[in-house]
């Protein structure tokens, strides 16, 4: 269960966690975060989201002083909103997501794919035309022409393979020394370079901070959680519409992201 008094830092998902079903932040929420702050908690968006959102996300956590973005291969300092700070910058070679692709197309077959590779903003996202993408801004390319550079991650999704079964055959199929891969509950998996997860994004921020694991709180939804869930010492709470598999690594479990889940708990912990 929770440890005694308060965190020192609360980190939060922001989709399906922190961020509401018609993809608003309430202004609760945002009070209620405010309101950490205030209090001497850092407080730190940690979300899938690449970096070519990083004015929406701002926009959706602006207590924030950090941002842990694209599952954590980008690392932002933004006490000084003027003036961001960028702690980490990791990227996946392109061959190395094309063996991969490649890898997971032999046993599975035919997949459909995005890659994100820009990081101004809203940058589009390059590959397959496939109507179940998620994203309004996807940019038609064939696959080889969006592999010769690094790239920020890879999207695969699998016409007929139920998303949990594709995460766990591209977990057996490709080493964790190859390439990081997860899923946010969006469909499709995410193939991020090695390394790469939301706890080593977060330990970033706490090592610029000072700050032990077991200061830190975190909030979270979807498989892609999981490794802050397991690295954080605080207490590790999962939203009522969580991933099962999340929930079972959870201490506590709040309110749904519609009901205000995060806000709720953090409001009722400042008061003890």
């Amino acid at each position: 269960m929770r440890g005694p008094g308060l965190p020192k830092l609360i980190a939060t998902d922001l989709d399906g966690t922190l961020v509401r079903s018609d993809e608003t932040v309430s202004d609760y929420t945002r009070d209620v975060l405010e309101r950490v702050r205030a209090a001497g908690i850092h407080v730190v968006g940690a979300t899938g989201r690449g970096p070519r959102l990083t004015e929406l996300v701002r926009h959706d956590i602006p207590a924030a002083d950090f941002l842990v973005m694209g599952g954590g291969s980008r690392v932002l300092d933004v006490r000084d909103p003027a003036h961001p700070v960028v702690l980490r910058d990791e990227r996946l070679p392109g061959h190395v997501l094309a063996d991969v692709l490649a890898r997971l197309e032999v046993e599975l077959g035919a997949l459909s794919v995005l890659i994100e590779a820009g990081d101004t903003h809203d940058a589009p996202l390059w590959g397959d035309a496939d109507p179940n993408w998620r994203y309004d801004a996807v940019e038609a390319r064939v696959r080889a022409e969006c592999l010769t550079g690094p790239v920020i991650k890879g999207f695969a999704r699998h016409p007929a393979c139920d998303v949990d079964d594709l995460l766990a055959a591209a977990q057996r199929l490709i080493p964790a020394d190859t390439a990081t891969v997860t899923q946010a509950g969006l469909g499709y998996i995410e193939i991020c370079p090695p390394g790469v997860d939301k706890a080593t994004g977060l330990m970033v921020v706490a090592t610029a901070l000072g700050i032990d694991p077991g200061d830190v709180l975190v909030f979270g939804d979807m498989p892609n959680d999981i490794p802050m869930f397991r690295w954080a010492g605080f207490a590790r709470v999962a939203v009522a519409n969580a991933h099962p598999q999340l929930k079972a690594l959870a201490d506590e479990i709040t309110l749904t992201n519609d009901e205000d889940g995060v806000a709720s708990y953090l409001e009722a912990m400042l008061k003890l």
